[in-house]
């Protein structure tokens, strides 16, 4: 059985400075943007394309997840999945297990502590300090219906601010394809 990848992203930098009229509807800052677009286009050059893309329905979820696939050149649906908002670690392995097992790479948008909750969870584990449009990819083995607690393994774990220093070393970003 085919390995299955799962990418947790975090929601980039939204914006409290602008009308809006729950937490729900909170857009992206600028930075937020720039960040989501940083992601998308890494995971285009390191080849790694989600088949699937499961997003909370809170608008800087949803955005950072249109965002990345745009700079990613993502062709894959991008389904809402309301409960990943306010949600639990439950919810998250809920919706993988119901992945068809022709998925073999999904990636799953949404909120703090929740991600961070699910890479320890998944990963058997440990403590993860999740900021603004940080990224982890999960590995598990079998299908998805056997994906569960301490069944995963943590590959790598990266920020946009990581990303941009790699980019640059002078610790400015360089322009991207």
């Amino acid at each position: 059985m085919q390995s299955k990848t799962i990418l947790l992203l975090r929601h980039g930098k939204s914006d409290w400075n602008t009308a809006f009229g729950s937490d729900h509807q909170r857009p992206l800052a600028p930075r937020g943007e720039k960040a989501a677009r940083l992601i998308g286009d890494w995971l285009h050059r390191v080849d790694l394309r989600p088949d699937r893309v499961l997003s909370s329905d809170a608008v800087r979820a949803l955005t950072t997840a249109q965002l990345a696939a745009e700079a990613g050149d993502w062709n894959c649906p991008i389904d809402l999945h309301p409960e990943f908002y306010s949600g639990s670690s439950a919810d998250l392995v809920r919706a993988l297990n119901h992945l068809d097992d022709s998925v073999t790479t999904v990636l799953l948008a949404g909120h703090q502590p929740t991600w961070s909750q699910t890479a320890a969870l998944l990963s058997g584990g440990g403590t993860f300090r999740f900021p603004t449009a940080a990224l982890a990819c999960l590995v598990a083995s079998g299908p998805w219906t056997k994906v569960a607690p301490g069944r995963c393994e943590l590959n790598w774990f990266v920020t946009p601010k990581l990303l941009a220093k790699a980019r640059d070393p002078r610790g400015g970003a360089t322009e991207s394809r």
